[in-house]
């Protein structure tokens, strides 16, 4: 009998800061890691935006008759759970390691595909059962946290950057790709068998976690107190960010979820005409996240950020406009529109964390602080604090779907309640940039480079 091949052992002294170190193997680590971290996350994002799909076959002629406010409760449902499990994630890498976490969070998505693929398809199952299995898909957001965490620990600080930008946009396309993936299942078999688009996931999954269990490392790096969690969250920037990141993920991960219900409530779309346009604005706005970082670092993130939700806060008005003028074109494009920018503003925003942080540390060294720990400490806050607002901001997805559920409590209810309350919110974001962020301040002393590149390998 063969023996069991042993585990693979943890990563002990990795430091990405050592230049030698990344150039003699660290680099192709990284990259690795990386890969198998995006399909995951992608996989992941998929599943917990799964019945933003398979809401729209649910009709009484396939004996699921629901009405509109029960839908889009059943969409929010697996977008409160992600984010509710957001941070149990970020914290739990830390405790079982990048690859055994990843491996664990890829497998436990078998669950809620197996129990889609076999009731989607019992006419007559009650609601409850529905929303028990689309809040298990809601372990699919919680990705997103855990690979964030992960992924931090593998990339010096000067190519963070871009490793969280990819990252974070791989797995946004998760919510465009389950949306192709529906379209082309009813091209293929018809509106009947909305179970195929689950079934495409279960080999997705299984192929994905045996990949993570081969390829992937645990790294000691990636291990934190867990009082920082505890220190961001008492930190008032933490809370301002996160509430703008409601504004931008929330928007996106929301209207991802929202988008072909509110094209049959609005327009009375079929199911395939619904996603023929559903996968596009979910597809941009992932392509778009990384742009959005891009932007914030050569403008400063607040001011992205604020120029981003006057669009966003425009885009809006637009909806409501095209809703009152029944133009589908108009409603579309501006629908895409705030998907672009959702984008846009959740690269920004995100960007916006590490420079706060290192403004403050910069503000504790001009008083006579010391400049490594000033930073090292900004540098494990700003971790914490990406996956607070990560959770916080998951949440905005929840209240879109809210909004929506309220509007169209029935048959004959508009969207434009829903609209005008998003626009109340992009003000609000608007004001917080401006008064907060934005205003003037006296320069400070900035700390030496030597010390800042000291503290990034603290």
């Amino acid at each position: 009998m063969a023996e069991k091949k042993p585990k693979r052992p943890w990563i002990t002294g990795w430091d990405p800061e050592d230049e030698d170190a990344w150039h003699r193997g660290g680099r192709r680590t990284a990259r690795r890691n990386l890969v198998l971290s995006v399909l995951s996350e992608h996989v992941g994002f998929s599943v917990w935006t799964l019945w933003s799909v398979l809401v729209l076959f649910m009709t009484p002629e396939n004996g699921l008759a629901f009405t509109p406010g029960e839908k889009f409760l059943l969409v929010a449902t697996p977008t409160v759970a992600g984010a509710l499990l957001r941070l149990p994630y970020s914290y739990a890498v830390t405790r079982f390691g990048g690859r055994d976490w990843t491996v664990f969070a890829t497998t436990i998505l078998l669950v809620p595909v197996t129990l889609a693929l076999y009731f989607v398809r019992q006419p007559g199952t009650p609601l409850w059962v529905f929303l028990l299995i689309a809040g298990l898909g809601g372990v699919g957001g919680g990705t997103f946290a855990s690979s964030m965490t992960n992924i931090t620990a593998f990339y010096p600080q000067r190519h963070q950057g871009w490793a969280l930008g990819l990252n974070a946009g791989g797995g946004n396309l998760g919510v465009a790709a389950v949306q192709l993936i529906g379209l082309a299942v009813i091209h293929a078999t018809g509106r009947e068998h909305p179970e195929y688009v689950a079934a495409v996931y279960l080999p997705l999954v299984v192929v994905t976690a045996v990949l993570a269990a081969r390829l992937m490392d645990n790294v000691d790096a990636v291990r934190t107190a867990p009082q920082v969690q505890r220190e961001a969250a008492r930190c008032p920037d933490t809370w301002w960010i996160s509430l703008l990141y409601i504004g931008t993920f929330g928007s996106f991960i929301g209207f991802g979820f929202a988008f072909g219900l509110v094209l049959q409530y609005e327009f009375g779309t079929s199911p395939v005409q619904a996603m023929g346009y559903t996968f596009l604005g979910p597809l941009l706005g992932s392509l778009f996240r990384p742009l959005g970082g891009w932007l914030a670092d050569r403008l400063g993130g607040a001011r992205v950020t604020l120029w981003n939700f006057l669009g966003m806060a425009a885009g809006t008005a637009i909806l409501v406009l095209a809703s009152h003028a029944g133009s589908f074109g108009l409603f579309v494009g501006g629908f895409t529109a705030l998907f672009v920018l959702s984008g846009l503003g959740n690269g920004s925003t995100y960007k916006m964390i590490p420079a706060v942080f290192a403004r403050r540390a910069e503000a504790a060294v001009t008083g006579g602080g010391d400049a490594a720990r000033a930073f090292a400490r900004a540098r494990r806050l700003s971790g914490a604090a990406i996956a607070v607002a990560g959770a916080v901001g998951a949440l905005g997805g929840a209240a879109i779907n809210v909004a929506f559920t309220v509007s169209y409590a029935d048959v004959s209810g508009s969207g434009t309640p829903a609209f005008l309350s998003f626009l109340a919110y992009y003000a609000v974001c608007v004001l917080i940039l401006r008064f907060v962020y934005l205003r003037r301040q006296p320069p400070r002393a900035s700390a030496k480079p030597e010390a800042i590149r000291e503290a990034s390998r603290a």
